[in-house]
């Protein structure tokens, strides 16, 4: 997953163009150049000081004046530029910025190792545990219902039958027909995971995100985009049977998911932390706590598999 380029989009309000793309310098460092076209973005560029380019740009769906709509668009990320970007955020929300319910977040990963096999991966995987994920991520019906739509099922039905064997393949399954020019507005684009992007852009596209100017959970959805997509483009086959909800197990469930993807360790508490906290139960332990059992009540050998398995 570390290997894996990034780039972000992070919806903001609040605060005009220029003073986010300013707050931005102070960072990267470079120079600010108000772009202006085309008018209905009336992008501002910060030219970093390594050459790499960020935007700050309106959109229409935010709700605010157009003055206060700011986006910001990084430049190509690595792992590696984690910490900046974490400091970006930081300085964007000192500079004034803020979040409401008409902002999002979008991450994208380069699509350039993810063959055919590794899309049929994503699509089967998300499809498995995406009650799972919306509800971690707190995805509100009206954005599920219109920015990021759940997995087209006679998509999945489609890929399960005809098995795409190349990305052209691929591309007649998710389109219904062969798109050799995709359009950025494509009808397709609004699902949690955006597979039109590969064709329009050279990305995956993860649209769940609720907005927000945390850079400890801003960290914490991209290393859940790359641990997914690396889980997908290294598995030799997924299982697309969809997991039925339960909310009393809930955390415990979406633990063991995250340590399935890597997220183990030390390394990756924080994010683990953040990506279950809407979640109830106990993370680390299934059905009844065990805290609450009586010195004469021990566990079973089935739960005690499970105890494992969530270490």
């Amino acid at each position: 997953m570390k290997t894996l380029r990034f780039g972000i989009e992070i919806e903001t309000i609040g605060q005009t163009r220029d003073a986010v793309a300013r707050a931005i310098q102070t960072v990267v460092g470079g120079t600010v150049q108000h772009i202006g076209s085309p008018a209905c973005y009336d992008p501002y560029d910060v030219v970093a000081a390594d050459g790499r380019r960020w935007r700050v740009m309106a959109d229409s769906s935010l709700n605010a004046d157009r003055s206060r709509q700011a986006e910001v668009v990084s430049s190509i990320l690595t792992y590696d530029d984690l910490e900046t970007l974490q400091e970006v955020i930081r300085a964007v929300r000192r500079a004034g910025a803020r979040v409401d319910s008409s902002c999002g977040i979008h991450i994208h990963v380069d699509a350039a190792r993810f063959d055919v096999g590794a899309l049929r991966n994503l699509v089967k995987i998300v499809n498995k545990q995406e009650q799972l994920i919306e509800h971690a991520l707190g995805i509100t019906e009206a954005r599920r219902s219109r920015w990021c739509r759940g997995i087209d099922q006679s998509f999945l039905a489609k890929i399960e039958r005809q098995r795409p064997s190349d990305l052209e393949e691929m591309n007649r399954a998710w389109y219904g027909y062969h798109n050799r020019a995709p359009q950025h507005y494509d009808h397709t684009r609004y699902h949690g995971v955006n597979l039109h992007n590969v064709w329009f852009r050279g990305t995956v596209e993860y649209r769940w995100f609720e907005a927000t100017l945390h850079a400890g959970k801003v960290k914490a959805y991209i290393q859940f985009a790359l641990a997914l997509s690396a889980k997908a483009i290294n598995a030799r086959a997924s299982s697309s049977k969809r997991r039925d909800f339960n909310p009393a197990t809930a955390k415990y469930d979406f633990r063991v998911f995250l340590l399935k993807l890597g997220l183990i360790g030390d390394e990756f508490k924080t994010a683990r932390l953040h990506l279950m906290a809407r979640l109830e139960g106990s993370a680390a332990w299934k059905g009844e706590r065990r805290d609450r059992r009586t010195a004469a009540s021990a566990p079973t050998s089935e739960e005690v598999g499970d105890a494992r398995a969530a270490a």
